[in-house]
């Protein structure tokens, strides 16, 4: 009697090109995060506060304050908050307040150079899930960049 016996070579041919597209697909995921490193700050006597600064607060009862504006809704139901930065960036748009950094660059279009850094500021008592739900409502009224305010924390 005749063993039967297990031919594995389509099995080995079929885990190679299994194991080829996967070396292909592999690096055209992306990887990339992208972060800004703070530098050094340079020290001044003649340094002032930037005028069109935006920092968006989250108060411990989890209302929202705009630089010192408040009634801006809450981390939960943020709307009149995205309304008003979206006001804000219509009204630099239009009155072509241009980001410092983008000033001396040309290449980019009129849009990417408006100021629209925005500023998150949130006590430390404040959950990791409030948070994170005022930073989605910043992205999107159409901040850029976002930063976290860590100064002084409370």
């Amino acid at each position: 009697m005749n063993k039967p016996n297990i031919n594995v070579t389509p099995l080995i041919d079929v885990l190679l090109v299994l194991l080829i597209i996967f070396m292909v697909v592999s690096p055209l995921k992306p990887s990339a995060f992208e972060a800004k490193i703070p530098q050094e700050p340079k020290i001044t006597d003649n340094a002032r506060a930037n005028e069109y600064a935006l920092v968006v607060e989250l108060e411990p009862d989890s209302s929202l304050r705009l630089n010192r504006e408040k009634d801006l809704g809450t981390a939960d139901d943020s709307e009149k908050l995205v309304e008003k930065l979206k006001r804000i960036f219509k009204e630099r748009e239009e009155n072509g307040v241009y980001a410092e950094n983008f000033a001396a660059n040309n290449n980019s279009a009129a849009g990417q150079m408006i100021e629209k850094t925005v500023f998150i500021k949130a006590p430390r008592s404040a959950d990791y899930g409030s948070v994170a739900k005022v930073i989605d409502a910043v992205k999107v009224s159409g901040a850029n960049p976002i930063s976290l305010q860590i100064d002084r924390l409370q």
